[in-house]
């Protein structure tokens, strides 16, 4: 039987004996990684026993303990930081690797467009107008037949019907119209001079104006259409019966750009936050990684170690000895790595869970209620004059 090469009991150069090279430049690794391999080694029983493994073989385990560590924090923290990052841009000039994320309201605000589209209070969908002749004594109109420009463009969804009245700042009331005191000549220098007198609109705070305004318009939407509607399709019937013809307006979006997921900032780019594949976290760097860190890699290490040797020594199942033969160790060597790696990724990723976002707020709103209600029972001082 060929021999197997036996740990020597110290290793050598560390750079360019990894097989992915993530740590030649970090020199905190480099220094670490044979006292890694010697500790390792006496772990599996070396000098007592012999070590069927390089130290080549120690630095990769290393290697990928470390990458393994790197790669459980970072998922942890894509996790935790997805809602906040998608849409921000990708790339190596935007590392996020041990960056502390802050969220902010930018999610609720891109969320809250959407609302904003079917309220008709801003979004990314323009709302269209169009307008129905309507006839006396006709209920019924096809919107299909009658705006070809409109169908045109794809279907629609009418929001809003309505009869075009005279905007209401054009009905503004001005309390001091008529008064003398000048106001229409210092709304002429505004370039106001058709609407009513200008005083209200520098003396009166902001919020008077809008209010009556507002005041104005739900009149008018109260108080001055008795009409209604039903739109099936685009097949539009108004109630009562009209007594008269007049123009109908309507407001309206066409679905295939409401319903178009591609329209809001962001969608559909290159180069942008879009989901865990592209998040632009790296492996860390081994000279960051605190104490408590690199304890976890160095066991996870060694579990990687066991593995490895067990591997080596399950090439043969026994092997003669003088007058017998002995079983070797590799099933077991092997299945002892298994329980201790799950362990560690397992124990790891509870101390994560426990450190979220979700977790950290709650655990201060209990300590928040906690000292409030011992701050109850303290007794209010007494003050003797």
């Amino acid at each position: 039987m060929a021999q197997d090469p036996i740990w020597p009991g110290s290793g050598s150069a560390v750079s360019g004996n990894t097989p992915f090279g993530f740590y030649d430049n970090d020199s905190t690794f480099q220094t670490e990684a044979p006292k890694f391999a010697t500790w390792a080694a006496k772990r599996l029983g070396f000098p007592i026993m012999s070590v069927e493994l390089q130290d080549s073989q120690f630095y990769t385990c290393l290697e990928e303990s470390v990458t393994e560590y790197s790669a459980q924090v970072n998922q942890f923290n894509i996790k935790d930081n997805l809602l906040a990052l998608r849409g921000q841009a990708t790339g190596s000039a935007n590392n996020l690797t041990q960056k502390r994320i802050t969220p902010t309201l930018g999610r609720h605000v891109m969320l809250a467009e959407a609302y904003g589209t079917e309220a008709g209070v801003g979004g990314q969908v323009d709302w269209k107008k169009g307008k129905v002749a309507v006839h006396s004594g006709s209920q019924d109109y096809d919107l299909n037949e009658l705006f070809v420009d409109v169908s045109g463009s794809g279907a629609i969804e009418v929001k809003r019907v309505y009869h075009e009245s005279t905007p209401a700042i054009v009905r503004y009331f001005d309390p001091y119209a008529g008064t003398g005191y000048g106001s229409m000549h210092m709304l002429a220098q505004f370039g106001w001079g058709r609407y009513s007198p200008a005083v209200t609109f520098m003396m009166m705070p902001i919020y008077s104006d809008i209010l009556r305004i507002q005041a104005i318009e739900f009149n008018d939407q109260i108080r001055k259409s008795a009409y209604s509607f039903e739109l099936v399709n685009n097949n539009l019937r108004v109630f009562p019966k009209p007594t008269s013809s007049f123009n109908m307006w309507f407001d309206y979006v066409v679905r295939s750009e409401r319903d178009n997921p591609h329209i809001t900032e962001y969608s559909g780019s290159r180069g942008v936050v879009s989901d865990f594949s592209n998040v632009p976290y790296d492996n860390m760097e081994y000279k960051f990684i605190n104490d408590v860190g690199r304890q976890w890699i160095r066991k996870y290490g060694l579990a990687l170690s066991r593995e490895l040797l067990g591997m080596v020594r399950g090439k043969y199942g026994t092997i003669p000895i003088p007058g017998s033969e002995t079983a070797m160790d590799g099933d077991t060597l092997r299945s002892e790595a298994a329980t201790d790696k799950e362990t560690l990724i397992t124990t790891l990723r509870e101390h994560l869970e426990g450190m979220s976002r979700r977790a950290l707020l709650e655990a201060d709103k209990d300590e928040a209620e906690y000292l409030q209600e011992k701050l109850m029972k303290v007794p209010m001082p007494i003050w003797i004059g």
